[in-house]
This record gives structure tokens, C-alpha cells and sequence, in this order.
């Protein structure tokens, strides 16, 4: 195959796994949100909620690294391809269920964790795949409008969902749901993963506990990876501060209404669309992780501002409209965060090991959220609200501070640095 043959299969990759993306993930939020009012409908129970909830994040936390040898062992299409078959397959067995014997909680429960099972396989070696399925200068586009169909079915999946759900019975929801993974499978089938691959075609088959030990001595002997690695860690405990304190400050503290939450949450979808089509119409970030750290400073200074209308006589309006500024602000530097990471991580890291390294990032990344909430839930029930937003702020801001310290920049972009020594030499 020619360059600009493939140039141009790329540019239909970078189509196409958007499209498939966006209506696969549209499929999966429609059909979170039918499951949520359905079971708060049933049973009432915040408990019941929650254990769905444990059910779509539990299995894929221990399973990513597992997802991520086997993208690195075996065909990235058959197994994405075979991802996806199971969630029609698993949808299709509560459809069948539902109308024989009839929709029940427990059910749910099944699905959401098959679902959840084949998601980690298909959104880990999906991840893996990138950097094989477009060149290299068109990475960070690709992975934009990967962000871009991410936040379009955040939006819409609850807005289609909400207009259906009062009007339509649950297995219109599952039939929703099939039909997106199977227009998504048709349209992944026809994409070749190899496009811009590395490695031969022999690939060095090990047993799974090696292969997962050999991936941990990838990343050991990697500083930067495992700096990125452990800086996800401690942000997503951190960043609970606002998962859990926004819906409490916001609602029990300052008392908006349920529906003006909902805008307030939607302003954060619809921040990181903003920044999703910057960063798809920008040239490449030329230093990631300088970028990053600077984006990390001032999203913790955000943070530190959510405690404004708490020390404030402002109006109703007043705070709903600030939160809505905020959470738009939040997700803008969320994605100054994560995108010039993402990118500079796809390069940076071995064809060989991408899947193992993104599986283990995931697994800890996902290991934090339920254990951040916890904390922090505990946290808002005994200490002022401000206290804890303020001193996560600065937590935050000391992680980036040294972590991603000048030496760490250094070593992860010497050729920028050593260009900015030699510009200062000559100048002076």
C-alpha cells in the first residue's frame, strides 16, 4: 500500500471510528439511563442505584489490565469486533428474558455486568489501537474526535433517554441499544487496525500472568510513564472532591432544584465538546505534559473557586449561573489535562505494551473513583464544605508542582529544553 493510500484509509479511520464510537456509546447511555430510572422506579432504593453503579465500574476496574494483554497478544479487530457481539448478545438475552418472563432489577444487574465486561475489552484495545489506525501528525485530531463522540452521547444519551422513558416500555431501550452495537460492529469490521502498525506479523505469544509481569517491568523502567501513571492516581482520588461535593454543595447546601443541576452537569459535557473541537482544529501540543501541568494549576484554582457562593450572598440565579461557568471551566481544563497526555502516551509507549500500560492506567484510575468517594462522602459529613475545597485545591497544585517538576519536563521533552538553552545562549 501506498503512503497516500494509506493517508487516505486514515482519513476514513478517523471517520469512521468516530461515527462507530458516537453510536455505540449514544446506545450505551440511552440504555444506562432507562436502567437507572427503571430500578429507582421499582425498587426506590439509593442502595439498589449504587449496586448497578458498583456493577458497570467493579468489573472493568479488575479486568482492564487483562483487556490490555489481550490486546497485545491477539487481533485488535476480532477481539473489539467480538466485544461488541457479546453486548448485543447480552442485550438480546434481556430482551428475551423480558418478554418471557418479564423485567426485574437482578436481571439489570447480569447485564450491566456482561456489559461492562465487553466494554473493557473494546474501550481498552480501542485505546491500544489509535495510534495504529491514523498517522501519527493526525493523532491528536483522532483522538479529539474521539473525546468529541464521547461528549455528543453524554449529552444526548440522557436527553434521548428522558423523552423515550416516559412514553415507551424498557425493551424499546434494548433494542436501541443492539441496534447502535450492531451499526457500530459494521462499521468497525470494515477498518484495518494494522494500518500503521510497528511489528511484524508474528507476535510473541506469552502466558497471560507473564504477559502481565512483563508489562509492569515495561512501565518500572519507564520514569515518565510512571510518573503520568501515578499522577492519574492521585488526580481521580482528589478530583472526587467534586464529584462527590459538587451534587452536595450544590443541592444541599445552596438548595437548586434537581433541573437546574441537570444544566449545571450538561455545561460540563458541553465544555469538553468545546475543547474537544479545539483540539481536533489546533496543531499538536509541542510540549504535553508542560501543557498539562499548567492546565492541572488552574483547574485546582477552579476548584478553589466552587467555594465562592458558599462564602457569598449570591442570588439563586447567581449560583446557578457561576456553577454553570464552573463545571464548563472544569471540563475545558479536564481536557487540557488529558488530550496532550493522551497523545504524547500513544507515541511514547511501545506498540508492544500499549494495550497492558492503558489497561493498568485504567484499572487504577477506575480503583480510585469508588475509593475516593468513599473518603471524601465521609469527609463532607464532618468537615465545612470550604475546608475541603481549599485544601484539595492546593493538594492538587503541590502534585503538579512536583511531579511534574522541571527535571521530570526535562527528561520527557529534552528537545524542546535543549532548544530553549541554545535560543538563550545565542541571545545572550
Amino acid at each position: 500500500m501506498t503512503e497516500a493510500e494509506k493517508y487516505k484509509k486514515a482519513t476514513y479511520h478517523l471517520w469512521t471510528f468516530t461515527a462507530s464510537k458516537m453510536i455505540s456509546m449514544l446506545g450505551a447511555h440511552v440504555l444506562a439511563f432507562g436502567f437507572s430510572l427503571y430500578i429507582l422506579a421499582m425498587t426506590g432504593s439509593a442502595t439498589s442505584f449504587a449496586t448497578n453503579m458498583i456493577c458497570s465500574i467493579l468489573p472493568r476496574a479488575l479486568l482492564a489490565p487483562v483487556a490490555g494483554y489481550v490486546a497485545d497478544h491477539y487481533s485488535k479487530k476480532r477481539t473489539i469486533l467480538m466485544a461488541q457481539a457479546g453486548t448485543i448478545l447480552t442485550v438480546g438475552g434481556l430482551l428475551l428474558y423480558t418478554e418471557t418472563v418479564g423485567m426485574s432489577v437482578y436481571a439489570i444487574y447480569v447485564t450491566t455486568i456482561f456489559n461492562t465486561i465487553c466494554s473493557a475489552f473494546s474501550g481498552v484495545t480501542f485505546s491500544s489501537s489509535i495510534a495504529t489506525l491514523v498517522n501519527p501528525e493526525r493523532l491528536q485530531k483522532a483522538m479529539s474526535f474521539n473525546q468529541l463522540s464521547t461528549s455528543v452521547a453524554m449529552i444526548g444519551g440522557p436527553v434521548i433517554g428522558g423523552m423515550l422513558y416516559g412514553f415507551f416500555p424498557m425493551e424499546v431501550f434494548l433494542i436501541i441499544n443492539m441496534v447502535a452495537y450492531a451499526l457500530a460492529f459494521c462499521l468497525e469490521s470494515t477498518m484495518n487496525f494494522n494500518l500503521y502498525s510497528t511489528r511484524g506479523e508474528e507476535v510473541k505469544k506469552e502466558k497471560i500472568w507473564a504477559g502481565l509481569v512483563s508489562g509492569f517491568h515495561y512501565i518500572k523502567q519507564q520514569k515518565v510513564i510512571k510518573t503520568v501513571m501515578w499522577i492519574s492516581l492521585w488526580i481521580n482520588l482528589f478530583f472526587s472532591a467534586i464529584v462527590v461535593g459538587g451534587t452536595y454543595i450544590i443541592i444541599e447546601l445552596l438548595k437548586v432544584k434537581s433541573t437546574h443541576f441537570g444544566f449545571i452537569e450538561a455545561s460540563g459535557a458541553v465544555g469538553m465538546l468545546v475543547a474537544s473541537l479545539y483540539f481536533a482544529t489546533r496543531a499538536e501540543v509541542k510540549v504535553p505534559l508542560r501543557f498539562s501541568k499548567i492546565s492541572l494549576i488552574l483547574l485546582a484554582s477552579s476548584l478553589g473557586l466552587a467555594v465562592v457562593p458558599l462564602v457569598s450572598n449570591f442570588s439563586y440565579l447567581g449560583v446557578v449561573t457561576f456553577y454553570i461557568v464552573i463545571y464548563f471551566i472544569f471540563a475545558i481544563f479536564e481536557m487540557g489535562i488529558n488530550m496532550p497526555i493522551g497523545v504524547y502516551m500513544q507515541k511514547l509507549i511501545t506498540e508492544e505494551y500499549r494495550g497492558r500500560v492503558f489497561g493498568l492506567m485504567e484499572t487504577m484510575a477506575m480503583s480510585m473513583m469508588p475509593i475516593g468517594m468513599m473518603i471524601f462522602g465521609f469527609l463532607y459529613d464532618t468537615l465545612p464544605a470550604t475546608v475541603i475545597l481549599l485544601v484539595t485545591s492546593a493538594i492538587i497544585v503541590t502534585i503538579a508542582l512536583v511531579m511534574l517538576r522541571t527535571s521530570v519536563l526535562k527528561e520527557a521533552h529534552p528537545e524542546f529544553y535543549e532548544q530553549k538553552l541554545g535560543t538563550e545562549s545565542v541571545a545572550n
